[in-house]
């Protein structure tokens, strides 16, 4: 029988530190995407120092990735002070997305995933700017046999839909006033919304992050609806789920709201890179 080996005393190594870099991801590569975002949300210039302390990096490290990216136009150097902003070639392949993005090619298949998960129907409106009415584009109906019935180019009012109050709720309140005082605000159902209590429910809207149709529109309908925002934040078209009083109750308002926050949010992303 071999008897077992001694344990050697001594001092023990050091144990090293290993930053775990994702699968798949190339460092330096990462890094210089990763200034190129703060550059970009710095409105304007940053000063390398600010800039690789955002990154937590050394100055060394950030001032070579910034030089290669300004090699190839991406960055570059401005004033007496050197501070860094974005350059034109930043632009360019920015661009390219703005002319390739589909928004119904996009969209339409969140759409089918939200109509699966709530079991209503789910539609997208955009605003329309000249006569400020909210048009439904795109809509993927639910297989119950009573459901919403609103047609593909059908305009809703503003005051008195779920899409609208979501866009009535993204403008500013002297926006809203001369809106309003311009189209009116018309009775649908002893339901629709008043000046008063309009103003008291886009409060509530932009607390909640998701607009409540409760019958304003038709009687027996409702709907929750939220924005989706441009790379310029402004919210430019929403997503509604729309169903029966009978399905939509109560106590599924606020489970169908962050459905239809969650879904804005996404497509908001994929649209225009805003999170």
């Amino acid at each position: 029988m071999t008897p077992p080996e001694p344990v050697k005393r001594g001092k023990k190594p050091r144990a090293t530190t290993v930053t775990a870099q994702p699968a798949g991801q190339v460092q330096s590569l990462t890094r210089g995407l990763t200034l190129l975002e703060y550059i970009a949300k710095a409105n304007g210039s940053i000063a390398l120092t600010d800039l690789a302390q955002q990154a937590g990096l050394p100055n060394s490290t950030t001032h070579r990735l910034l030089s290669t990216m300004q090699q190839q136009g991406f960055v570059r150097q401005v004033g007496e002070l050197g501070l860094w902003t974005i350059g034109a070639q930043a632009f360019v392949v920015g661009s390219s997305f703005l002319q390739s993005r589909n928004l119904l090619t996009m969209v339409h298949p969140t759409l089918r995933k939200l109509m699966e998960s709530s079991g209503e129907t789910v539609n997208l409106a955009v605003l329309d700017h000249s006569d400020y009415q909210a048009i439904i584009i795109d809509q993927v109906q639910c297989t119950a046999l009573m459901r919403m019935s609103a047609p593909i180019g059908g305009k809703l009012p503003m005051h008195a839909s779920g899409a609208g109050k979501a866009f009535l709720a993204s403008l500013p309140d002297d926006k809203i006033s001369q809106l309003l005082h311009k189209k009116g605000l018309h009775s649908y159902t002893p339901h629709t919304c008043n000046s008063q209590n309009l103003k008291e429910n886009l409060a509530q809207i932009r607390k909640q992050g998701y607009s409540f149709d409760d019958e304003e529109h038709a009687l027996g309908l409702r709907c929750v609806a939220a924005c989706i925002l441009d790379e310029h934040h402004e919210a430019f078209a929403a997503i509604s789920i729309s169903g029966p009083i009978s399905r939509i109750t109560n106590d599924r308002t606020t489970e169908l709201g962050a459905l239809v926050i969650k879904a804005a949010k996404d497509i908001t992303y994929e649209y225009g890179g805003i999170r």
